[in-house]
């Protein structure tokens, strides 16, 4: 808390304690308002050197002793709680009296042996909530997996050495260095600033963006006027800043807020809905069935003893919950979670299980062309000067290569002298850090600025020269502005130089004077046209521009302003390249064949993006891009209409982003669209899935995304597509899977008591209520067949080409006419052949018996229980498709055919051993009987792959 703050300003500080009444000699930083005390002196408090910020060991201690800088999250949920909300369900506490009144008809019948059905039922019931505890577990662990691979990061300056730490990590004295984009980790005192801006809104409310300001306050103010303080969980607009951290977790001013809010529900995604909407329907059919199933057999087989009620009532539960698919939202939770995690094993980081249901069916992918479509190392290989042109050898960030002029090293002493002025103004005009780190060389900064720290390694004596300088100011780079300039002082004569880069077009107009060899002349029209005549060459030829310049300048220039930035004297242009990926061109054919559309937006030159499109398939050679310009030109009918046929936006802004989403969303498209930029924040939040670089991206970019590219690479995003089509067409899988065996087992009970004469089930009784399966059968059937086979189809790999047909709408039904159809078509054999089976082995139906008086009711009645499971373990075999035969790649999911494995064994045991025997009523079987069961069971499977050829047959697989 902020102790100094008077009272009357609630929540930011203790009555009593005045500024004035501090002894900054004996209280902490922490506990005071920093506003009110110099940069300096916080700092030492602190016990930090601003220049080289802490020792990582000295961090560690601090970390240890202070604990991480989280805010402090909603209690878990107990483990014992959430096993007994397992139970908390309608059809579960239909079991529970189940139960209980199958002990009250063993009480009143004397209570003679075990109440066998009572105990059977009570297990299932308990071994269900297991299950679902599971289930609901491994959900949960995924999802919390998912969130560490998210978590924000901040950069600080530690044993003097710029560093990238989780910001979890961050501790009270660490210097935090900010940047345009990055998201503030932690509450913090400047200790200098650049044009640095702060959008606040998520804590003050203030719509924007505050100029901050190191310079110490006179007076405590409200929290929005602290323009020497920096908080958590806001971001840097623009500009660059230090500040050493005052506060973490709950000790920051967002952490006062957390305390205040309450836990928020999460609503469900409309595949969730779908399915509880699903799940509601089924429960009030099947419940419906089940009494008409009472009912009939309550007048159809004459009921009269309290035995004979409660074995009709426990046959209704245990139908209505044999029927009911309930664990589908576990499920479902299980099989996004396990398919995001699978996604981010593959670079693509799914924030949000919801979201791939909208990545499965996105229509139109938008990117960026710079590090998504290319390999993000920018590397410099043209520089144009007043003299010539040069070529730079070497690719990406290792310094190897050297500067050639017609094929061999560069010798013209005025052509050298000017591309060493490029380069090393280009360089000294920037932030970027390069370093050779376990024999790889990494980048600290904006990979454009880095190019230059390569190129000038590679020409003999350009480092040299830049070292020559000291930094005093800057003048940011904004994407209005579009250049950026740094003051510098030369150690020998402390002469001042100002340095400059940015869009040469820009640059050009700040231009009186060119540089030429030593001498400076002046910059007519003439050398005006040349020069951008040289820079549209280089742009045709796919290169991004960047021009260099710098002046003089007097002692009173200190600070740095724009108004500085004018009568400069242009000293060339350097063409950088950032190479096409290699896999883009085959990732971007995919998604065509997807019948996605691929469309490029970027801030590039409309000549540069034009013809990187062509080369990767985006858009046809000869095509051309819209421009900023264009689009500010066209109302929202004509923008509409225009991003139908355009493929290519080129100069834009971060407005025109956001409106090319808002039109192709309005032409009915859902958009997948990349950022990096906090500019381009808006633009990913408006998108039905925001994708954010997972390397260059800010972190307020990677906040307002659905989902992170860990290597920013486009064909990932291609392959994330796929996997959410995969994903949901597992979903459907299991959906198709449930819901059709679910049937067969309603179907076989319904059918099975009106028919039970016929089967010859009748006769083969004396017991008043005859039924083809019993109730500890239907809930067996339930507990191995449903879990394990519903789940292993959630990983199955891909089956159908899910990349050979359009995009899913947004608004189809996860279960259409089609899938209704073979739901009720699988369950209706399931019956058949479970009935037919019944049959076979009693005499006096429809079939003839196979062996005639020495079958009982008993031996029958386990052989269409043993089918029934058997049969559905043959469906899981069609549900993995609705077209393609259950054999194509049969034998790819080792997971499924370890669940049908599992299923069987259990089968086998609850039929061949006597305590299972005892329990669930059923009869040891000889080999005939299993071949029988086999044989008909597998109908199932013959009679799906016939109605799947006459699918494919006429065309509509």
């Amino acid at each position: 808390m902020d102790a100094s703050v008077p009272a009357e300003q609630p929540g930011q500080g203790e009555p009593g304690l005045e500024p004035s009444a501090v002894d900054p000699s004996r209280v902490d930083a922490s506990l005071v308002d920093a506003s009110l005390v110099d940069a300096g002196e916080i700092a030492r408090r602190l016990e930090v050197d601003v220049t080289t910020g802490l020792s990582t060991d000295e961090a560690a201690r601090r970390l240890a002793a202070d604990g991480p800088n989280a805010l402090r999250t909603v209690r878990p949920v107990p483990g014992w709680r959430k096993i007994l909300a397992q139970f908390q369900d309608p059809l579960i506490y239909l079991l529970l009296v189940a139960t209980a009144v199958s002990i009250g008809a063993w009480l009143i019948e004397g209570a003679a042996g075990l109440p066998v059905d009572a105990i059977v039922i009570a297990a299932i019931v308990i071994l269900n909530a297991v299950l679902g505890f599971v289930q609901e577990a491994r959900a949960d662990n995924a999802v919390a997996a998912l969130a560490t691979m998210t978590a924000a990061s901040s950069t600080v300056l530690r044993g003097g050495l710029l560093t990238t730490v989780p910001s979890t990590e961050l501790v009270r004295g660490d210097l935090l260095v900010l940047g345009e984009g990055d998201s503030v980790g932690a509450d913090a005192r400047l200790t200098e600033a650049t044009a640095l801006r702060i959008a606040e809104a998520s804590l003050t409310g203030e719509s924007q963006s505050v100029t901050k300001d190191p310079r110490t306050l006179p007076a405590a103010v409200g929290l929005g006027d602290r323009l020497n303080m920096v908080f958590k969980a806001t971001a840097v607009s623009e500009g660059v800043g230090r500040a050493v951290v005052t506060g973490t977790g709950m000790d920051t001013e967002v952490g006062v807020i957390a305390t205040m809010l309450d836990s928020t529900q999460a609503h469900p995604t409309p595949l969730q809905d779908e399915i509880s909407h699903i799940g509601k329907l089924l429960s009030m059919v099947v419940i419906a069935i089940a009494l008409v199933v009472m009912l009939t057999i309550v007048l159809a087989q004459g009921v009269s003893t309290p035995a004979d009620f409660v074995t009709v009532f426990l046959l209704g539960v245990s139908l209505a919950v044999a029927a009911v698919p309930e664990g589908l939202p576990a499920i479902l939770s299980v099989i996004l979670s396990i398919g995001v995690q699978r996604m981010a094993r593959q670079n693509a980081v799914v924030k949000s299980l919801k979201s791939v249901e909208t990545l499965g069916s996105a229509s139109v992918i938008c990117c960026d062309k710079t590090g998504t479509l290319t390999r993000n190392e920018m590397t410099i290989q043209r520089v144009l000067t007043a003299s010539g042109r040069v070529e730079v050898t070497g690719v990406g960030y290792r310094p190897e290569g050297e500067v050639r002029h017609g094929g061999a090293p560069l010798t013209d002493p005025a052509l050298r002298y000017e591309t060493q002025l490029v380069l090393g103004a280009g360089s000294l005009a920037g932030n970027a850090q390069l370093a050779e780190r376990d024999g790889e060389w990494e980048i600290q900064g904006d990979p454009t600025e880095a190019a230059f720290l390569v190129a000038a390694a590679k020409l003999e004596g350009t480092t040299v020269h830049m070292a020559r300088f000291d930094r005093l100011g800057e003048m940011p780079f904004t994407s209005e502005r579009k250049m950026m300039s740094t003051l510098h002082q030369e150690r020998s004569d402390g002469s001042l130089r100002i340095f400059s880069k940015g869009a040469p077009d820009v640059l050009l107009h700040r231009c009186t004077r060119l540089q030429v060899g030593e001498t400076i002349v002046p910059l007519d029209d003439e050398s005006r046209r040349r020069l951008l005549a040289d820079i549209q060459e280089l742009s045709a030829q796919a290169f991004r521009t960047l021009g260099v310049a710098y002046s003089s300048a007097d002692e009173n220039t200190a600070p740095l302003d724009e108004a500085d930035e004018r009568d400069l004297i242009y000293a060339g242009v350097v063409g950088i390249i950032d190479p096409p990926r290699d896999e883009v061109t085959a990732a971007i054919a995919e998604a065509h064949r997807a019948d996605v559309r691929v469309v490029m937006i970027t801030g590039d030159h409309p000549g540069t993006a034009a013809r990187i499109a062509s080369d990767l398939g985006i858009d046809r050679p000869g095509a051309t891009a819209l421009s900023g310009a264009d689009l500010d030109r066209l109302d929202e009918a004509g923008l509409r209409e225009a991003v139908r046929g355009t493929s290519v936006f080129a100069r834009v802004s971060p407005r025109h982003k956001l409106r090319i989403v808002d039109a192709l969303q309005a032409n009915g498209d859902i958009v997948a669209m990349t950022g990096d930029g906090v500019n381009d924040a808006p633009a990913l939040k408006s998108a039905d899935i925001g994708v954010a670089m997972g390397i260059t991206g800010t972190e307020v970019t990677k906040e307002s995304a659905k989902m992170i590219l860990v290597d920013d690479n486009f064909a990932t995003i291609v392959a994330a597509v796929r996997a959410g089509r995969v994903i949901l067409d597992n979903i459907k899988k299991f959906l198709r899977y449930l819901l059709s065996s679910n049937m067969g087992e309603v179907l076989t009970v319904f059918l099975g008591v009106l028919l039970a004469g016929v089967l010859g089930l009748t006769g083969a009784s004396t017991e008043t209520v005859v039924l083809p399966l019993l109730v500890t059968q239907i809930l067996w059937i339930n507990l191995v067949t449903d879990s394990g086979p519903a789940l292993a189809m959630g990983v199955d790999p891909e089956i159908d080409d899910v990349m050979a047909r359009p995009p899913r709408r947004i608004t189809d039904r996860a279960i259409d006419r089609r899938m209704w159809v073979g739901i009720m078509s699988t369950g209706l054999v399931m019956a058949m052949v479970t009935l037919a089976t019944i049959d076979l082995f009693l005499p006096g139906g429809l079939l003839p018996a196979l062996d005639p008086g020495s079958d009982g009711l008993t031996v029958a009645r386990t052989a269409g229980f043993t089918t029934l499971v058997f049969a559905q373990l043959f469906n899981t075999l069609n549900a993995r498709s609705e077209s393609t035969s259950a054999f194509h790649r049969l034998f790819v999911n080792r997971w499924l055919w370890g669940a049908i494995l599992l299923a069987v064994l259990l089968q086998v045991a609850v039929v061949q051993l006597p305590v299972l025997q005892a329990a669930f009523g059923t009869a040891s079987m000889d080999p005939l009987h299993w071949l029988v069961c086999v044989g008909m069971a597998s109908l199932v499977l013959w009679v799906e792959e016939l109605r799947k050829r006459m699918l494919r047959s006429l065309g509509r697989a």
